[in-house]
């Protein structure tokens, strides 16, 4: 079939490559001239140098497997692209949790049990909650927060541990976090495969992680990309559809939700309820401060950072260590309110209090202010089928994952092998 698919991000790509693999001629659309969509390259000026940073600061997991598999089909060498350590929630002063590269779940028992500057008592209460996700199936009531989840939980390796991992893998504090969503992502990152928690840290910008390879790979097969195109207009033309003006025989929208809802509505098919769906989601900012300093480099590539209202960054990366520019640092704040202006000066602040670094100098800062959904408890979200013909793909549908880049490919994946 004449396939088109409207947005090239993460789950766009995988639509891409997995529909032309299916012998479907493929046409993608994007409004942008480079691809990535919430998860892209974005050039700025250091030192008078051009400096390949992205959207956001993203980490990526050993449990990513569709990830990681499409990355390897399309000619990404993962090895080579990221720093794989095993997890390590680490603060400035040595305290938190790293485990160790042992098999799953010994690595995470042996790393509770090490924990710096914890006490015993802090231990055994993690243990003994996360005995109880497992002996439970990893299932709780579908209105739980991820707060009420850890009702029982020690107040260090809640702020520790808990707090950071849930607002780094769902963008949404832990009071308002749907607690269910969490335990899917705990138990497949800790406890289902061994490897499954290692942080893989990109050493390229997101759009040479995927996409770019991913378009390069749909070229070389027949396929077509239209970068900087942003889509007007769909139509239903019989058993087909129109794609301002031009036809094609499946559609699949890739797009963030809200411009999926604008064409579906302009479409005049009967989509009410999965519009309204879409357009009811709430969302997350996540922003992302870049700063340099010609003495700043951190003791690991990765840091965990007490984050408060006015010291708002939860993590901070050494970019310099990751094959960027030595001394650029990327401070990130998921869950962020306020505007750019006060989260780089708080952010400066937090720098020079927390890690003693006074002589930074901000580079860029890009809030998100749509990167994810509010993944709140008992939350509906979008299905993947919109009307005969037209299909949706993108982290926000629904399924068992927040909105993260492993949500995104399968959901293009899925996508694209339900197309009839």
């Amino acid at each position: 079939m004449k396939v088109a698919i409207v947005g090239a991000g993460w789950a766009g790509c995988a639509a891409a490559v997995e529909a032309t693999r299916r012998g479907h001629q493929v046409t993608i659309f994007e409004a942008s001239r480079t691809a990535g969509g919430r998860a892209r390259r974005v050039m700025a000026t250091l030192d008078g140098l051009p400096v390949a940073l992205d959207n956001g600061q993203h980490i990526l997991i050993g449990a990513y497997a569709a990830t990681l598999r499409l990355m390897k089909d399309v000619g990404v060498d993962a090895a080579a692209s990221f720093l794989r350590l095993p997890l390590t929630m680490r603060f400035p002063d040595g305290s938190g949790l790293k485990l160790p590269d042992w098999p799953a779940p010994l690595d995470a028992v042996a790393g509770i049990a090490t924990a710096s500057g914890w006490s015993w008592a802090d231990k055994l209460s993690l243990l003994r909650v996360a005995l109880g996700w497992r002996l439970g199936g990893f299932t709780c009531p579908p209105g739980q927060s991820v707060s009420e989840l850890c009702r029982r939980l020690a107040p260090r390796p809640m702020a520790s541990l808990i707090d950071p991992l849930c607002v780094s893998a769902l963008n949404t504090p832990p009071e308002r976090a749907c607690g269910q969503v969490f335990l899917r992502v705990m138990h497949d990152a800790l406890f289902a495969q061994s490897g499954g928690s290692n942080l893989l840290l990109p050493r390229a910008d997101l759009s040479a992680l995927l996409p770019d390879a991913a378009l390069a790979w749909l070229t070389a097969h027949g396929g077509e990309q239209r970068l900087g195109v942003r889509v007007q207009s769909l139509s239903p033309a019989g058993p087909s559809w129109a794609v301002d003006s031009e036809t094609f025989d499946r559609v699949l929208l890739a797009c963030p939700p809200a411009e999926a809802a604008r064409l579906v509505q302009g479409s005049g098919v009967a989509a009410e309820a999965w519009m309204a769906q879409a357009r009811g989601l709430a969302h997350e900012a996540l922003t992302t401060v870049y700063v340099s300093g010609a003495s700043a480099r951190l003791p690991q590539p990765m840091l965990a950072l007490h984050a408060s209202a006015g010291e708002p960054a939860q993590f901070v990366f050494d970019r310099g260590q990751l094959g960027g520019p030595a001394g650029l640092l990327a401070f990130v704040v998921s869950a962020s309110t306020g505007d750019s202006a006060t989260l780089t000066r708080q952010v400066l602040t937090q720098a020079a209090r927390q890690l003693g670094l006074a002589d930074l100098q901000p580079v860029q800062t890009i809030v998100e202010k749509r990167a994810t959904f509010a993944c709140t408890p008992g939350l509906q979200r979008p299905a993947q089928q919109v009307a005969n013909g037209l299909l949706a793909c993108g982290d926000y549908l629904a399924g068992p994952y927040p909105a993260t880049l492993e949500g995104a490919v399968r959901s293009g994946l899925e996508a694209a092998r339900s197309l009839r």
